[in-house]
């Protein structure tokens, strides 16, 4: 073999990171960066089972599609659901990489999942990268991830604590000497606000309401402070459910924000629960550094000042709330299986 053919196969080796989230797929190339930061969304032909769209693209179909098409989000509430849609997603998803010579059957995967999954659902992420040809993969927590991409030096003998509140989990973790000490996990997120938003529509203002028009009222609108805006406020189209016809409404933030006062309790309780369990000197060391949280449900207005009100510690929005577990598996990636000694930059 000559040279130039050895610095192809050299190539052709990948460290691949994919943060597999319900509402959205991130993928890191090690030597690239994150190559694809979409929704967790597929289109398929029905008959056929040809992918038609993915990501944004999908997406955007939601709501608007017809019986030839059938569009999948492969995760449900952090679980796998359909093995089919995410391998052809992820696979999809890897070829947008600019090194084209990328070979899965060469490469090391890491792929992240709620703390609180089970060794079924485990198996079934590691069975999806074995059905990519890849022939070494391994899992990691999200919430860990998350921590080191947020910037958490979760490697010393410092205690971090750490919340995501993902698309379809929210997982709270106290991290130390590189691995997690405490955690809990609930399916209480991102999705269950916007579900939570196309009830109370529907029985407050007799309106039926998609998912996409409720995550644009969560995110346009979408509050946690004592005192909101009066002013602010947004607007759902959908259909009457007395009429059947097209119909559209006002609707205020402090609607939105009572909505969301419910699901955040509970967010809230599970905190708790974790800081009960946490080791003395770890407590400590987190009423110092306070709370770091990640996540889409991060980016909710006030999100917080309400955790700060409820707990009584400071509580600090992540730099890259969204981003940050895929970034964290660069440092995962360098350093497996040791939990003390930081990687090289």
């Amino acid at each position: 073999m000559d040279k130039k053919n050895k610095i192809n196969d050299v190539k052709k080796y990948s460290k691949i990171g994919i943060d597999l989230g319900t509402a959205n797929l991130l993928v890191y190339v090690d030597g690239e960066g994150i190559i694809f930061n979409e929704p967790s969304v597929i289109a398929l032909e029905y008959s056929t089972n040809e992918v038609i769209a993915v990501g944004t693209n999908a997406a955007r179909m939601i709501g608007r599609g017809h019986h030839g098409i059938k569009i999948v989000s492969p995760l449900n509430q952090g679980v796998i659901s359909d093995m089919i849609a995410a391998k052809k997603l992820i696979e999809i998803a890897i070829k947008k990489a600019e090194n084209t010579d990328i070979n899965l059957s060469a490469s090391t995967v890491l792929i992240c999942c709620p703390s609180e999954v089970t060794q079924i659902e485990r198996d079934s992420m590691v069975d999806l990268a074995k059905n990519l040809g890849v022939p070494d993969v391994f899992i990691e927590e999200e919430v860990k991830a998350g921590g080191i991409g947020a910037g958490l030096d979760v490697y010393s003998s410092n205690g971090s604590m750490v919340i995501d509140i993902g698309g379809g989990s929210t997982d709270i973790g106290v991290l130390s000497l590189g691995d997690i000490v405490v955690s809990e996990s609930l399916r209480i997120a991102g999705n269950y606000f916007d579900n939570e938003i196309i009830n109370y529509m529907q029985y407050k203002h007799g309106l039926l309401i998609g998912k996409r028009t409720a995550e644009r009222i969560k995110e346009e609108i979408g509050s946690l402070r004592k005192v909101v805006d009066p002013s602010k406020n947004s607007y759902a189209n959908g259909r009457d459910v007395v009429s059947g016809l097209p119909r559209k409404i006002q609707v205020t933030q402090e609607e939105v924000r009572d909505i969301l006062l419910e699901p955040f309790e509970s967010i809230v309780n599970s905190i708790l629960k974790v800081l009960q369990k946490t080791p003395a000197e770890l407590s400590a060391d987190i009423i110092v550094n306070g709370m770091f949280v990640n996540g889409g449900g991060a980016l909710i207005d006030g999100v917080d000042e309400y955790i700060k009100d409820k707990i009584g510690l400071e509580v600090h929005i992540a730099k890259n709330p969204l981003t940050a577990i895929v970034e964290g598996t660069k440092v995962l990636l360098q350093n497996r299986g040791n939990y003390f000694v930081k990687p090289v930059d």
